[in-house]
């Protein structure tokens, strides 16, 4: 079967559909014991249209047709995601500011960055929303179609290729980092100031290997202007199901897993009553019909989780990452 392709167009169309109306009746949703008294603001710790903006609002539109109270979506930008969360560490816990996380400023932050002004025991994991895969892909001139065929050149070949992502620390990065570590194998990293730049030139073949989030890639893999080798989550994507995994591609590569996962934070100070409500409407949010048809155009897939499952899950990638970045030697400064 030919997977679906995607615009990132099609989904902040929708998602802008869902932000202007009411979807669906309050008494569908679900209630807890707490509702909120005023606005309620969802703070994104990232710019406009990028997948924890996406996130973000469509949590807004579902919270505010739930709870009957306005929701609304500030985009608190920089320092990798930590200015935004660090703001949120800092607010009331009542319930009225929320926190749209990701791997950035929830697990790597805290080994990467040697002036951090938060911890993680500032903030309340709440439930993830959704898990998408890493990709990584070459230039068709390598003649390099799998992880297998990249392991065999690298080998053959050593320190003749180099790849590209998004920037030092980020999950891209970190992803080619420990794909090398658990290979043994070795790559010249070039990053860049964000995924276009990145991409732009892995189609140019200045460099020869990309390793990105699902998208912007996947759609240069479909066209066949890049060569697709893997996804990087335990389960293929079910929009490119002939890429396999990275953990199938190699014993070496068993035990791996990486992927942007878009999740909710409270203040530490923030009631059981506050947690529960809000956990309760993630779930009740994603289980709805729309929303999964949105977040399957995403590429991604739900991952809704109790409070105390979230938590186990943002320690253990937290520790994951403080691994592959000590064996990288990284530290930098929050700008």
């Amino acid at each position: 079967m030919r997977a679906k392709r995607f615009s990132r167009r099609t989904v902040l169309s929708g998602t802008a559909a869902l932000t202007a109306a009411a979807i669906l009746p309050r008494a569908s949703l679900g209630a807890g014991d707490w509702r909120p008294t005023e606005t309620v603001r969802i703070i994104v710790p990232a710019a406009a249209g990028g997948s924890t903006d996406v996130m973000g609002r469509l949590l807004a539109a579902h919270l505010q047709t739930a709870w009957g109270q306005s929701a609304v979506v500030e985009n608190r930008s920089g320092g990798g995601g930590t200015i935004g969360t660090s703001e949120v560490t800092r607010a009331k816990g009542d319930g009225h500011t929320i926190l749209v996380g990701n791997p950035g400023p929830n697990a790597i932050a805290y080994s990467i960055f040697k002036n951090l002004t938060y911890k993680p025991d500032q903030l309340q994991p709440v439930s993830n929303m959704i898990r998408i895969p890493n990709i990584v892909s070459a230039h068709p001139k390598t003649g390099i179609k799998s992880i297998p065929e990249l392991i065999a050149y690298l080998k053959a070949n050593p320190d003749k290729l180099s790849y590209a992502s998004s920037g030092v620390g980020q999950s891209p990065h970190l992803t080619g980092a420990w794909f090398l570590q658990l290979t043994g194998l070795k790559m010249t990293h070039i990053p860049f100031r964000g995924a276009g730049p990145a991409l732009q030139a892995a189609l140019a073949g200045d460099i020869q290997i990309l390793f990105d989030n699902l998208y912007p890639s996947l759609p240069q893999v479909q066209n066949g202007t890049l060569n697709g080798l893997c996804v990087t989550t335990t389960e293929r994507s079910d929009l490119a199901p002939n890429l396999p995994t990275m953990r199938e591609s190699a014993p070496e590569l068993a035990s791996f897993d990486i992927s942007s996962w878009f999740c909710v934070f409270l203040p530490k100070t923030a009631p059981a009553p506050v947690l529960d409500e809000l956990n309760l409407q993630i779930k009740a949010m994603l289980e709805r019909e729309d929303i999964k048809k949105q977040i399957a155009a995403m590429g991604a897939r739900a991952d809704y989780g109790t409070p105390q499952q979230f938590a186990a899950f943002v320690e253990a990638e937290t520790k994951k990452f403080a691994g592959i970045i000590q064996k990288e030697g990284l530290q930098m400064e929050v700008k």
